[in-house]
């Protein structure tokens, strides 16, 4: 647990329609929108890529008061999410800049398309979260512990401007090509970075 950064490039995960449709609040769409939904994802699925990097740390806590590792915070909700746990992951994990460009390139001509391709990209980065933490809980496993929902700056009353800290903690603009703005948004849009607890 010295905070090295490794990196993965995972495969496809499982696609979930549903959660497309429901990213772009099409639940009970009918057969012209998942039409236009599957020659959407047609499209953009050559394009994505699926990177993640992680690293682990030493967990401490008094109270609220929390030691990431590579970073102290005061969050009550992260301090109940990770209550027990003697070491946290954490990660990035990014698909690429394909949703990015096609939700931009469509926006005029085809709104449409443009909300589809956003949608995509939420539900494949969340995707790609889901396939890396199963990874981590198997791995916990083996070891006799347990896995904590996976939890993000700017959720509860986590400091979104711990953005900063993650950042400088993986460097993911080298690992996995994701970067922080100033307005602390990462680029690419569908980059998703966490605090994973671990316990014993």
């Amino acid at each position: 647990m010295t905070g090295a950064v490794f990196t993965k490039i995972y495969a496809s995960p499982p696609w979930s329609r549903r959660e497309i449709l429901r990213y772009a609040a099409c639940v009970g769409a009918d057969g012209r929108t998942v039409s236009l939904m599957e020659e959407c994802i047609a499209e953009i699925e050559p394009q994505l890529s699926y990177r993640v990097c992680w690293a682990r740390f030493p967990f401490r806590a008094e109270g609220e008061e929390l030691d990431l590792g590579f970073a102290r915070v005061q969050s009550r909700a992260l301090a109940k999410n990770l209550a027990s746990c003697e070491e946290i992951v954490l990660f990035a994990a990014t698909v690429g800049l394909a949703p990015d460009r096609l939700t931009a390139r469509y926006a005029a001509v085809s709104p449409a398309k443009a909300l589809f391709f956003d949608a995509i990209g939420a539900e494949r980065v969340e995707a790609l979260c889901d396939a890396f933490c199963a990874d981590i809980k198997a791995e916990a496993a083996a070891r006799g512990g347990s896995l904590r929902p996976r939890f993000s700056a700017g959720y509860g009353d986590l400091p979104l401007d711990l953005q900063r800290d993650i950042f400088r903690a993986l460097a993911p603009e080298r690992h996995i090509g994701a970067s922080l703005r100033e307005s602390l948004i990462a680029t690419p849009a569908k980059t998703v970075t966490a605090v994973v607890g671990i316990s014993f």
